[in-house]
């Protein structure tokens, strides 16, 4: 099986090293960049193809790594190329599977990896449209295994599931941010310091949940006894971060809608 990419910037790079690192053969790993001068010195990685008709004539998956208003160019460019059974993947969530098909009716699907792909724990969000198969499905989530998990959502969720898990190490990163920093303020361990306390705390926390099994409010339950310290502070959060919560993702919302309508706009 040939695997391509097109499009070499930080989404295209990940996969090629992420897919040669599992031991798929240069000659069986396809990638063009727009850019060919980017590609420089990849050779014994992957073969480098000069158009995206070359690489969509030898590949049997091809991954638009490109942004959407490229998608509609690109689709253009290689329809008459792809292979019949061919599965074409966009990473990119804003663009649907109605918009593409306008151009190219072929085997499709979405994915949204998430930053933690890098370690190879990425939750990584996949749909399909109605022409792919089960055959599909088992050669997508084999190449998408080698970053981490995968989970297929209706693509009408996935707008919500990408706020989970490829939004979701920003907006993590972002409270505990703020709590490090309120922390430092009351406190004269170095904040390099608190900043690992707090992290190596999260993480264990996250193991210790899923190995268990173990909901959110058993945990506060063991931690917080009545009366306590951590009562106290879980009282905070819980009367006063709901309302935060709620906005983040009526924001983010109201701004992955517009970002929809954007991509129609690629389309006409």
């Amino acid at each position: 099986m040939n695997t391509g990419i097109i499009g070499y910037g930080s989404m295209g790079k990940m996969l090629l090293e992420k897919f040669s690192d599992a031991g798929i053969a240069p000659e069986n790993l396809y990638v063009f960049n727009r850019t060919e001068e980017k590609l420089a010195g990849i050779g014994k990685t992957a073969t480098v193809c000069h158009s995206t008709k070359e690489l969509a004539a030898g590949c049997d998956i091809v991954f638009l790594c490109v942004l959407p208003s490229a998608i509609k160019a690109v689709l253009e460019d290689i329809r008459s190329e792809v292979k019949e059974d061919c599965l074409l993947v966009s990473l990119n969530g804003s663009v649907t599977f109605e918009q593409m098909e306008r151009i190219a009716k072929h085997k499709m699907a979405k994915v949204i990896p998430s930053v933690t792909a890098e370690i190879n724990k990425s939750q990584t969000l996949v749909c399909y449209n109605e022409l792919a198969n089960a055959t599909d499905r088992k050669t997508l989530e084999l190449l998408l295994g080698y970053i981490g998990n995968v989970i297929e959502l209706p693509e009408r969720e996935m707008g919500m599931g990408s706020e989970l898990v490829s939004c979701m190490p920003g907006f993590i990163a972002s409270v505990f941010d703020v709590i490090c920093k309120a922390a430092g303020e009351h406190t004269e361990i170095p904040y390099d310091q608190v900043v690992r306390m707090v992290l190596n705390t999260m993480c264990a926390t996250g193991e210790l949940m899923l190995k268990k099994g173990m909901s959110f409010d058993k945990v506060v339950a063991r931690v917080a006894t009545k009366g306590g310290i951590t009562e106290e502070g879980t009282r905070v959060i819980y009367e006063q971060f709901p309302g935060t919560a709620d906005q983040l993702f009526e924001k983010t919302l109201v701004k992955r809608k517009l970002t929809a309508e954007c991509a129609e706009d690629y389309f006409r």
